[in-house]
């Protein structure tokens, strides 16, 4: 396999919708209430293409993977029930999503990992991350990458567990 994390197209949306609409699935076999509301939907795919921070994670020519990252841009942190480890710039990653092909192969901790590696180049050493309480998945690969959980916030009418992991700074 031959792994690339790179932005995003417009050209690569029907693949992402693909993996995002396989995602929204496997969330409610969960038994998760994550993203069965209508959201993410291909519009807001769409904007993070044209703002800049959609990524993909490929296989060769293959979309294998996709989620937001954006810089200082989450308002709803700045009303975080519990404490944040640093008030300084920050990377947020949002709708992060693996193709059912891929599942089982550690592509989401990947693309965490590519996202450090995102921060990092912008010089930023802050990753910070928020996921549905029933989201296991996700939950396991915050505590194995050593996310640390800072508290609560509320997003879109929901009730979600947020993390940080401060990046080393050399």
């Amino acid at each position: 396999m031959n792994y690339n994390f790179r932005k995003a197209t417009v050209k690569d949306i029907p693949q992402i919708w693909e993996i995002i609409q396989q995602a929204i699935v496997r969330r409610k076999n969960d038994g998760s209430q994550q993203w069965q509301d209508g959201y993410p939907n291909e519009s807001v795919i769409k904007e993070d293409i044209e703002s800049g921070f959609g990524y993909v994670l490929t296989d060769e020519d293959s979309i294998v993977g996709y989620t937001a990252i954006l810089i200082n841009d989450e308002p709803a942190y700045d009303n975080l029930e519990g404490n944040w480890l640093t008030n300084s710039d920050f990377v947020v990653v949002h709708r992060l999503a693996v193709s059912d092909n891929y599942i089982g192969k550690g592509l989401a901790q990947k693309m965490m990992l590519s996202t450090e590696e995102v921060a990092l180049k912008e010089n930023i050493f802050s990753v910070k991350v928020d996921t549905n309480f029933d989201n296991i998945p996700m939950l396991k690969i915050f505590e194995k990458l050593g996310y640390t959980y800072c508290g609560e916030v509320m997003l879109r009418g929901g009730i979600r567990k947020a993390f940080e992991k401060k990046l080393p700074e050399n």
